[in-house]
This record gives structure tokens, C-alpha cells and sequence, in this order.
């Protein structure tokens, strides 16, 4: 991943989704050659040099100050997400302790194991799947049998047949999410080679993918909703929470997943935790 580059195509594509009038510029009806605002349009409404924006879009931010991001922010109409992902693209990576072989620890485990009626998964930092529990088995299928490299969220949706089966026409979204989410870990952990490498193997193996990442989604997984095709369960409908342990440098957050008490849902869930669920492509072959 090109951190001169990422910075340009992030720019680029959030001045390609702005009219002149979104910002209070008249549009004289003139022949534009190119998508959305020009430089010089997006310079003036955010009040700086076009010689700083322009150094900013080629990837070079050197002497650009908090406030020209947070200027150049605002006339973007960039989100908290965005903005934030803005500030850390355009500043030199933090040190990032590496990660080699991420494990959850035996206390995470057993938490993990705890959560009765909850599917619910420890996840890496490149989104491993370093740890999870039986009930998330039985809902999205035997992690375990995933090979090491591909044990990822991201192959899950990506690569997996299953997994775009259980989401059915909630797929796309689902995995605009992720991409959107993967951007947020881009910006969080710049400088971390195992991240760059996970994205570029994504960029080569999925075009779905790589359709998405070009859109440059940013936004932190929040509460959602995801309704699912489950070939035992029938239709599930899961509301998802994203934790996020901080003090945990191989583990990067908890994957939470609930079902409204008294609902279909959760009767479905509570059969599926007392029953000895296999995934059809999970089955032993006779």
C-alpha cells in the first residue's frame, strides 16, 4: 500500500462526490473535465493556497498544519470517520508494535466460551480470527477448517461461498462495511506490513474487493443489523457490536452478535447452541 498514493485517492474521490452548488459555488453550465470540484474550487471554499491542497492531493503534507486538514475537511464534508482517517494519512506513521502470530489468551477464551446465546469472535489485527466460540461455529461455520492464512473476515466474505449464501442480498453491504472497516485499521496502524500485505493479497484475489476499496469507504464498524440465511436455522436476524480492546496489541477486538430476547431469533439460536450443528461443506465425508 502506497501511503503517497492512498493519501491523492482519498482526496480525489471526496472531491469526485461534490457539485459546485454542494458548496455554494454557481456552476456556469461550462464543459468540466473532470468529476465533482476542481482544485482550485475545492482551495477557495476550504479558505488555503492552492499550492498547499495541491501538495496535499501529490501526497506530500510536510508542511501542512492540523488546521488546513481540519479546513480541508470541512469543505470536503468529510464525516468524523473520514476526518479522522484524513489527519492520519496525511502524518507519519506512529510506531506499531509487530504482531507475528496472533493468540487469544486463555482468559479471553474462556470469555469467549461464556457467552451462552452470543456468537462471538476475538479478531487480529488484520481481522484474524484469533479466537472464537461454539454458537459462532454453528452460525457462520468451522473457522478451523479455514486454512491459517485465510482464517481472516475478510476471506470469509470474500472468498467464501458460504458466507455470501448466509448473507444473501445483504452481502454488498455487508461488505462495504468491511472494506470501510479495514480503512479505519489502515489509518490506526500505518506502518504495520502484515496489514499492507493482508490488503494487497485482498486487492489480488477479489475483484469485489477491489471495486469496493477503489470507492475509499471509512467508517468504524458500529451497532448493526445483519439478516441472515442460515441452512439449519432458517432466517436469523443478528444485531452485531464491535468491541475494541485497546490494551491488547495481538488481539485487536471482540465480534459480538445478538438476537432480540423473545424473538424467532433467539429461539433459533438457543436450538442451534443445544444441538450439534454441521455446516453442509463442515460434514466428514462418508
Amino acid at each position: 500500500m502506497d501511503e503517497r498514493t492512498e493519501l491523492r485517492d482519498f482526496l480525489r474521490s471526496r472531491r469526485a462526490r461534490l457539485r459546485p452548488e454542494d458548496v455554494g459555488l454557481r456552476d456556469y453550465g461550462r464543459m468540466r473535465r473532470v468529476a465533482g470540484l476542481r482544485r482550485e474550487e475545492l482551495a477557495r471554499v476550504a479558505g488555503v493556497s492552492i499550492a498547499h491542497y495541491t501538495r496535499l492531493e501529490q501526497g506530500r503534507p510536510e508542511s501542512v498544519s492540523d488546521d488546513i486538514l481540519d479546513a480541508v475537511g470541512t469543505a470536503l464534508r468529510l464525516d468524523a470517520d473520514e476526518l479522522t482517517y484524513l489527519h492520519e494519512i496525511a502524518r507519519p506513521p506512529r510506531p506499531c508494535p509487530a504482531v507475528t502470530s496472533p493468540q487469544a489468551p486463555p482468559s479471553l477464551r474462556y470469555l469467549l466460551e461464556s457467552f451462552v446465546l452470543t456468537p462471538a469472535l476475538a479478531l487480529g489485527r488484520h481481522t484474524q480470527l484469533v479466537g472464537w466460540n461454539g454458537l459462532a461455529v454453528a452460525v457462520f461455520g468451522d473457522f478451523a477448517a479455514l486454512p491459517e492464512e485465510r482464517r481472516t473476515l475478510s476471506h470469509l466474505l470474500f472468498t467464501e461461498p458460504r458466507l455470501r449464501e448466509l448473507y444473501g442480498a445483504g452481502w454488498e453491504a455487508a461488505a462495504r462495511e468491511h472494506v470501510a472497516h479495514l480503512r479505519v485499521l489502515l489509518g490506526r496502524f500505518r506502518g504495520d506490513a502484515g496489514l499492507a500485505a493482508h490488503l494487497d493479497g485482498l486487492l489480488a484475489l477479489s475483484a469485489d474487493f477491489a471495486r469496493l476499496w477503489a470507492e475509499h469507504p471509512v467508517a468504524r464498524a458500529r451497532s448493526r443489523a445483519h439478516v441472515l440465511h442460515h441452512p439449519a436455522a432458517g432466517e436469523l436476524t443478528l444485531y452485531g457490536e464491535r468491541v475494541s480492546l485497546p490494551d491488547a496489541p495481538a488481539c485487536w477486538g471482540l465480534d459480538l452478535f445478538a438476537a432480540e430476547p423473545g424473538s424467532a431469533s433467539e429461539r433459533a439460536l438457543r436450538r442451534l447452541a443445544g444441538a450439534d450443528i454441521r455446516w453442509p461443506r463442515d460434514r466428514p465425508a462418508s
